[in-house]
């Protein structure tokens, strides 16, 4: 039932999309910032409770109603987990401005592809040359593929179904909406919702950083991986981005994430062509890198898809 329903979704995505400013979205936000605003009181276990209450009011439903819709007989069953899974997996939510961006790289368009950037990205793009800008775009997505596709499979796996999708991709906007603005980042409030997130993201991220070696470049993948994942800041992002990276034979990161680690060295004033300290394995990000994320994300995809169907017909079979 689980793939038949990750089918549907994907058939239904190519044709309707889910936008990402969708009005479930948009409530979820405001229930979060209104749930942030009466239990923020700059303590730690504010944020403890605060995301405890959060998951009550919208996992436990989703369970409910999946364990009704059970006893309603099978078709009941499916119906709620396809319209959860269309609300979970987002695997268009953003491909739309990776192709725009793509597009707009082979047009030699800088100026259009910083935009497309810095509305995706949220981030300050307006000095990256063409390279800087694949490099962003690749990474962004990579990470986003997994926090809205890969992760969303493995969690729909898991006993309470489409509750699990409902879990994760919560939890993933919890910690970022509880740490990263500007009037929550290093407050205690949000650590609880970060270090849940993790734990939550600790087996999936690690199951797509195997899938993206096994369709890809498996020896780097794994070298790339084992050597220099933990020189990000985030545990998650550098195992994600140093094993896609191996994967495709691109160089993500930055230097202080690629650099070996070299006593009296400036990491941070070190260029990725460096000589000696190019350690990586793979290329410098170029717009043929874009091409190669879009494989490897596909591949993936596939994978991903065959183990459900084993899964599944293991289940059958017992």
């Amino acid at each position: 039932m689980t793939l038949f329903s990750i089918f549907c979704v994907l058939l239904i995505e190519q044709f309707r999309p889910l936008r990402a400013d969708n009005p479930i979205y948009g409530w979820i936000v405001v229930l979060a910032a209104r749930i942030e605003h009466s239990f923020n009181a700059g303590r730690a276990e504010h944020g403890r409770l605060a995301w405890l209450v959060m998951m009550l009011a919208l996992v436990l439903p989703t369970l409910l109603i999946y364990w009704l819709c059970a006893l309603a007989g099978p078709i009941a069953q499916l119906a709620w987990t396809i319209v959860i899974v269309y609300l979970t997996l987002g695997f268009r939510h953003y491909s739309h401005y990776f192709t725009a961006i793509q597009l707009a790289l082979d047009n030699n368009d800088l100026t259009e592809a910083r935009r497309l950037l810095a509305e995706w990205t949220r981030q300050d793009v307006l000095e990256l040359d063409a390279q800087e800008i694949s490099r962003l775009a690749v990474e962004n997505a990579l990470i986003t593929t997994h926090r809205h596709v890969f992760g969303v499979f493995f969690w729909l796996l898991m006993p309470m179904g489409p509750a699990g999708a409902v879990l994760y991709r919560v939890s993933e906007y919890l910690a970022r909406a509880w740490n990263e603005p500007e009037h929550l980042r290093n407050e205690p409030f949000g650590s609880f919702a970060s270090k849940a997130f993790y734990w939550i993201d600790w087996l999936p991220v690690r199951l797509t950083a195997i899938a993206f070696a096994v369709v890809g470049n498996f020896e780097d993948a794994i070298y790339a991986w084992r050597n220099f994942a933990r020189r990000w800041g985030n545990e998650s992002t550098g195992i994600l981005l140093s094993a896609g990276g191996g994967a495709m034979g691109v160089r993500l990161g930055t230097p202080s994430e690629y650099a070996p680690e070299l006593p009296g060295v400036d990491i941070a004033a070190l260029e990725p062509s460096t000589p000696d300290i190019d350690t990586l394995p793979g290329d410098p990000p170029s717009q043929r890198a874009l091409q190669s994320a879009v494989g490897l994300i596909w591949r993936s995809l596939l994978l991903w898809v065959l183990l459900l169907l084993l899964v599944t017909v293991t289940k059958w079979i017992g």
